[in-house]
Parts: C-alpha cells; structure tokens; sequence
C-alpha cells in the first residue's frame, strides 16, 4: 500500500508503505522535512507522552466495526521517540500503560532532509480474530510536522476528519478502510 497525500507544501508529502505476514503488520514512513522539531535528548526506551506537540507520524488502527470508539494509537518520532496507546473514547481512556509489544525504529537522513519511521505491528495487538486475506480494519495516518505552537504547524491525515470543537485526530467514524490482501 502506497499512501500519498499532495498539499501545497510538496516538501511535505509524505509516503507510506505497509505490508503484512500471518503475525505482523510493516509500516514505513518517508518524510521530507525542512527543519525538525524534535523532543532532545531522545528517550527510547519507554512510552513518551506528548510526542504529538512535536514533529511525529501517527497511526490509528482498529478491528471493531461495531464499537468503533475502542482502537489503538501509534507515534513515532525521527528519533525513535514512541508512543502506544490503547483508546476507548467511550470512557474518554487513552492507556498509556497498555503495551503492544511493537518494535519501532526512527531515523534520520540529513543529507537529504528525510527522516523515516518504520514499524512492525503484532496483529494479535489490534485483533484478537486471526488476520487472512480480506480482512478489513478501520485505519488513519497521521503526520505532525513544524516549529511553534499548534496553529503554526501541519497537521497532515490520509482521511480528512472535517471535525471543529473537538480533537480532530480522534474521529473514528471517519478513518478509512485497511484491507489484507495477499
């Protein structure tokens, strides 16, 4: 899966390639950037709250077409920063303490002003229903990027949430349609 979302900053496209085996999903990230707001020194070995006021790639991802308000949230930061949240908007939980068992790896390229985010995803973490071929899950993607406060910066999604007075980030009865093909 390609994922290419074209604003008016083109240095600001960001490409997504996903793949996946019987227990894990791959996402890779590409990013062109012109400056990085980053959170330093990077601390990669646990959860970091907060990665979303700094620049980061985002994806939301969930099994339930009946209770769509129960997903699981991914952040990625160019350095390696993560963070993974288990969400029940129902109950207003975004928990923290849940842990996915997901490997993650950020890095970036100077040279070519490109930082990557790249991840493998347990299945079993989202779904407890064996993924096959024609699975469908409910998914986003996300990017943060910019210096400043939050009207300054871009905020990029494959599926527009065309949401005001509320997070526009957690809208689930928008987000788009992930299907397993082989």
């Amino acid at each position: 899966m390609t994922v290419r979302k074209r604003l008016t900053t083109p240095k600001l496209k960001t490409e997504v390639r996903a793949f996946w085996t019987d227990s894990d999903l791959y996402l890779l990230f590409v990013s062109p950037y012109d400056q990085l707001n980053l959170w330093l020194p990077a601390d990669n070995g646990k959860d970091r709250l907060k990665l979303w006021d700094r620049d980061v790639v985002e994806f939301f991802l969930g099994d339930d077409w009946t209770d769509i308000k129960h997903y699981r949230e991914f952040e990625i930061a160019p350095t390696g920063d993560w963070v993974d949240l288990a969400i029940d908007l129902t109950h207003d939980k975004y928990e923290a303490d849940w842990n996915s068992g997901w490997q993650r790896l950020g890095r970036i390229d100077e040279a070519n002003h490109t930082w990557y985010a790249a991840a493998r995803v347990p299945l079993k973490s989202v779904s407890e229903h064996a993924v096959t071929a024609g699975t469908k899950w409910r998914a986003n993607l996300y990017r943060i990027d910019g210096l400043g406060e939050d009207p300054q910066r871009h905020f990029m999604c494959w599926q527009p949430t065309c949401v005001v007075n509320r997070d526009p980030n957690h809208v689930p009865e928008n987000f788009g349609t992930l299907i397993f093909t082989k």
